[in-house]
């Protein structure tokens, strides 16, 4: 097991905390983060030190063709992205802007992420290393179903019910901000990173379809090579994560015309089915596995 991300790199950790200015609290007035690019400095040394030279794009001409779509076109975009480790976010923006043409690093300083607020909130070196990243942040679900089982009083769950609501709402309006000045929404459609062994890890989140009816075209994005692996002693504990010098390969989809995918895969749902939207989203991580599984192939 290599390096924990503490042991090899508190001390940009340190430094990032120096420079963080992001909230501990999210409430529907915060909701829309600017990258603050003094923190982005000591992610992207990190991963100058870790990723190997071979790391790259792959098919990065459906990358150009989303970019156009996007800036030509005027379409509004969206990135649903395989989700492996805490590097993620960070590879493809740093993947981008170092692949050497002008439209990649265009389209890497378009990319917003969209963030649970633990980020934020859970602890202070999390919220330094998340802030380098230009960020929507939202109540999820799943985060909202924690807090329901908790041994609290009702009053208090309706209040943070309420909270919830109003910071996702919020969210959404700035998410159609960041759509009208030519923004692009990424999302990791499962919601949390995968972890061997479970595979419920990897199940696309209904939620995704309303993503899908809000934009008009999408690029999936597979992830093949992980430099940043879940330390199963510590699984919940970001910095005890371990450093591997893997090769990282992000490969795109062709250009999806959302509309298009999602009523063809609703026209094929039975009348009675109980949960169609929860289809949409099943055929999303069908096809990133299909193109992840293809690329292990070829390594």
């Amino acid at each position: 097991m290599g390096e924990t991300l503490k042991q090899k790199y508190g001390n940009f950790f340190d430094e990032m905390l120096k420079c963080s200015k992001a909230a501990a609290k999210i409430d529907e007035t915060q909701v829309y983060e600017e990258a603050n690019m003094d923190t982005r400095k000591y992610m992207y040394m990190l991963l100058k030190e870790t990723l190997p030279a071979d790391s790259g794009l792959g098919h990065p001409e459906n990358f150009k063709a989303f970019y156009d779509a996007v800036t030509k076109e005027g379409k509004h975009g969206l990135i649903l992205m395989e989700h492996y480790s805490n590097l993620d976010l960070p590879e493809i923006l740093y993947l981008l802007e170092n692949h050497g043409e002008e439209w990649a690093k265009d389209l890497s300083s378009r990319i917003v992420a969209v963030a649970g607020m633990k980020l934020n909130e859970a602890n202070t070196s999390v919220r330094a290393f998340a802030e380098g990243f230009t960020r929507v942040v939202i109540y999820p679900t799943r985060s909202l179903n924690a807090v329901n089982e908790k041994p609290i009083s009702d009053e208090e769950k309706a209040e943070e019910e309420k909270r919830a609501r109003k910071i996702n709402f919020a969210a959404m309006r700035a998410m159609d901000g960041c759509k009208k000045r030519g923004q692009v929404i990424l999302v990791f459609p499962s919601g949390t990173r995968y972890r061997p062994g479970q595979p419920e890890t990897k199940r696309g989140l209904r939620e995704i379809d309303s993503y899908l009816r809000l934009f008009d075209v999408m690029l999936l994005v597979s992830v093949n090579g992980n430099c940043l692996h879940i330390n199963p002693e510590s699984p919940d504990d970001m910095l005890a994560d371990t450093l591997e010098h893997e090769t990282v390969t992000l490969t795109a989809s062709p250009v999806i015309n959302c509309k298009e995918f999602r009523n063809a895969i609703l026209e094929k749902v039975p009348a009675d089915d109980p949960d169609p939207k929860q289809k949409t989203i099943d055929r999303v991580m069908e096809i990133l596995e299909e193109m992840h599984n293809e690329n292990e192939k070829k390594a």
